[in-house]
Parts: C-alpha cells; sequence; structure tokens
C-alpha cells in the first residue's frame, strides 16, 4: 500500500466538488502534495470538552482500490480539537460523517460552514479490493449522520 500523490488524486477524483487548493480565512483546504483537505458542512460552536457530529461538504466516491484514513488538520488540532481517525473504506460512497471532540479546557471553537475541518490521505491498494465497502453507511446523505446500531 502506498500514499497517493496530488497527481493520482487529480487522476482518481473520489470526491466532490474537487479543489485543486484554495483558503477560507486563512486556511488551506483542497488538494495538497499527498492528501485532501475537507470543509465542514455546518456552523457550530464546541465548548470545552464538548463532542460533536457535523458533516463535509465534500461527497466521495471511493474506488475499489483506494482508502482514505481521516487525520486532525494541524491549525485546529493545536487549539484543542480532535478529529477521530475515521477510515473511509473502498467502495464507500457518501457525505463524511465526522466525530469531533474539543479537548481544551478553556475555548470555544466556533466553526462556520466552509471551513477546512479535517485532512484525508489516500492509500492505494495493491489491487482493488475482493470485499468492497457495501455496509449501513453506503450512500450516506449529507448532514452529520448518527451510529447506526442494530436492535
Amino acid at each position: 500500500m502506498s500514499v497517493a500523490s496530488a497527481q493520482t488524486l487529480q487522476r482518481l477524483k473520489p470526491l466532490e466538488p474537487f479543489v485543486e487548493r484554495s483558503t477560507f480565512e486563512g486556511m488551506t483546504f483542497g488538494l495538497s502534495s499527498a492528501g485532501y483537505d475537507v470543509r465542514i458542512a455546518e456552523s457550530f460552536s464546541l465548548g470545552p470538552g464538548s463532542f460533536k457530529l457535523a458533516s463535509t461538504q465534500e461527497k466521495f466516491f471511493m474506488p475499489k482500490n483506494l482508502i482514505g484514513i481521516v487525520h486532525d488538520k494541524s491549525t485546529w488540532a493545536r487549539r484543542g480539537l480532535a478529529v477521530q481517525n475515521t477510515v473511509i473504506e473502498p467502495n464507500w460512497s457518501g457525505y463524511l460523517t465526522l466525530e469531533l471532540t474539543n479537548h481544551h479546557n478553556s475555548d470555544i471553537l466556533t466553526f462556520k460552514s466552509g471551513m477546512p475541518i479535517a485532512q484525508i490521505i489516500f492509500h492505494l491498494l495493491d489491487e482493488d479490493t475482493s470485499l468492497p465497502y457495501d455496509g449501513k453507511y453506503q450512500n450516506q446523505e449529507a448532514g452529520p449522520q448518527a451510529a447506526r446500531l442494530k436492535g
């Protein structure tokens, strides 16, 4: 497995809208040398010690030979925000729900729709997987989605 380069991501375009590189209030989003920085869809505040689900503005269309790992964006991490390291499976499609936690003990973090929120590092599989994702979060709709537990 290898990390997908900017050139590979430009060719595959595993999400839309696909932005080459831009900024929002001084923070970058879009394509980077070896990943893609996604934006948040909702506006909200997150108090100290709080947890919140949020959605990306981007919709994913993962090919069967690509997996994505969600990572913190360093600017937010330095302010105490943790984005849980979700895996985006090969063949998954939909809007990504992010799990956000404010670990700072005094800052209230304020997010505006369109702000860069997390970075995705994509890894190429050595071949198309024989077990593509086809689970309960397939074709996930826009907006944060709660956990879907079996009853």
